[in-house]
């Protein structure tokens, strides 16, 4: 008999802003305890956030409590992240790297993927790529309970199995149906500048983007950068 992988019974959220408050929503609506900081002090945001169906904290509260922290803030903010807190933490990255941030070569080298440079900084977290390829409107509007048809699809990139199947249950849950990319590497496949990246489509379409990312312009450019091959055996453009 198969076992149901753990569900997360309360979900933090790093970032008020559009894609924080559209995943507040469907987690509240799914039954999770949803917790949500932005910057600073939580009482500004507290008001909008409970109409949600969540409550609004710290980020220390957030990060001590929750069962997963998801970023949904922009990348470039990474490094203000209390990485010490997140020690033993399931880190669920949303966030993607827009040039107009401003250049930045650590968020544009195609030898890592934005998530693996996540779990650099935070050393000691488990960082699962999961709930930003797909814009946040789409996210609002497409969430259809298991078996819909029609329902579209979420990839998760990440390095442990358990914390796949965790965060895969989450993506379940929230209204759509889980795809796994593969290592944290793979990330580099859901970012933009992929097919996949924006993508609102069922998840036979979406393996098939990923599986045509090797082929595809920006995954040359990523195996010649990562000498040949993309992540692991067997993945390069020519396998």
């Amino acid at each position: 008999m198969d076992v149901a992988p753990p569900r997360i019974a309360t979900l933090g959220i790093l970032g008020a802003g559009r894609l924080g408050r559209v995943l507040a929503r469907l987690g509240a609506s799914a039954g999770y305890r949803v917790m949500v900081a932005a910057s600073g002090d939580p009482v500004p945001i507290a008001r909008a956030v409970a109409a949600l169906g969540a409550t609004a904290s710290t980020t220390a509260s957030v990060i001590a409590e929750a069962d997963a922290v998801v970023l949904a803030l922009p990348l470039h903010r990474y490094r203000m992240l209390p990485a010490e807190q997140f020690r033993g933490t399931l880190v669920i990255d949303a966030m993607n790297y827009w040039w107009g941030d401003g250049v930045r070569d650590d968020l544009s080298d195609p030898r890592t993927s934005t998530s693996e440079t996540v779990q650099r900084f935070l050393a000691g977290s488990r960082v699962v790529k999961a709930l930003g390829h797909m814009g946040y409107q789409d996210l609002e509007d497409e969430a259809r309970a298991a078996g819909a048809p029609g329902r579209k699809a979420i990839a998760v990139a990440g390095d442990d199995p358990d914390d796949l199947d965790v965060v895969c249950r989450l993506v379940d849950d929230l209204g759509f149906d889980p795809v796994v990319a593969g290592p944290l590497a793979a990330g580099i496949m859901l970012e933009p500048g992929a097919e996949a990246f924006d993508a609102d489509v069922e998840a036979a379409e979406l393996r098939a983007m990923l599986e045509r990312f090797p082929r595809s312009q920006r995954g040359i450019v990523v195996a010649r950068a990562r000498g040949g091959r993309l992540w692991g055996k067997g993945s390069g453009p020519d396998d």
